[in-house]
């Protein structure tokens, strides 16, 4: 097992992609501390992992609020006593719009969410890791961030972008400490929210302008996670691994 021990944060997990990620962690043999504002949804995971003899700490967190988070890693850090992997997943925004329809309060809110909360994150467990001489950080970013290939909203895009010029910095910055930064840039991924929302000839669309001609599945973007956290990936820092089928190559 590849995390056999490790403790790993993952943030977003109660559905979607944080979930697969954090089920992917466990079935590695990492101890995983599931964030998210969904109390039910990450209580339900916890139960579903532990059944599977995982470690799981479900722990209901506002990944925007630094007192929130800052007491979330404590509790991690008090339970394991170390945190190996922070995983920043935890993003999103609430439905397509133009510029000019984004209200000034939405637009400081999906920022928080998607890049602040990146920020609160990691500013928490860098203390730690940088006692321990290691750690990793993922951080998920978006296509959107990479290439005006999908169109979403502005605050979005602005958002996932933001992240990347994080995670770059950040490498840089705490690479001496042993700590390695990166991030995942996902194309469109068959999450339970894309497939509820789209009709199947959006689907078809969409499909037919993917080199690969499907979408993602949750799973293959939780591998790209575990790969980055892994110990195969200890050379690689401050990069950003795309996973569209193809539809930006940069």
């Amino acid at each position: 097992m590849r995390f056999q021990g490790r403790v790993v944060i993952v943030t977003g997990a109660a559905k979607g992609i944080g979930l697969r990620i954090a089920r992917a962690f466990a079935r590695e043999g990492a101890r995983v501390a599931v964030l998210d504002i969904d109390a039910p949804g990450i209580d339900a995971l916890a139960r579903e992992l532990e059944t599977r003899g995982a470690h799981v700490l479900a722990l209901k967190c506002d990944v925007t609020v630094g007192p929130h988070v800052r007491s979330a890693v404590d509790q991690v850090a008090r339970r394991w006593g170390r945190i190996d992997v922070l995983v920043n997943n935890a993003g999103g925004f609430p439905r397509i719009k133009r510029t000019e329809e984004i209200a000034d309060d939405e637009w400081e809110a999906i920022v928080r969410f998607n890049l602040s909360s990146a920020f609160l994150c990691a500013k928490a467990v860098l203390p730690i890791m940088k006692r321990q001489r290691a750690g990793r950080i993922v951080n998920l970013s978006s296509i959107v961030g990479r290439a005006g290939a999908v169109t979403v909203t502005s605050h979005y895009a602005a958002a996932k972008a933001g992240v990347l010029g994080f995670t770059r910095h950040l490498a840089r910055e705490v690479g001496p400490d042993g700590i390695t930064v990166n991030a995942v840039a996902p194309g469109t991924v068959a999450t339970e929210r894309f497939t509820s929302l789209r009709t199947p000839a959006e689907v078809a669309r969409i499909t037919e302008s993917i080199p690969l001609r499907r979408v993602a599945e949750p799973e293959e973007i939780a591998e790209c996670v575990l790969f980055l956290a892994s110990d195969a990936a200890g050379y690689i820092t401050g990069a950003t691994l795309d996973v569209n089928g193809g539809l930006v190559m940069l």
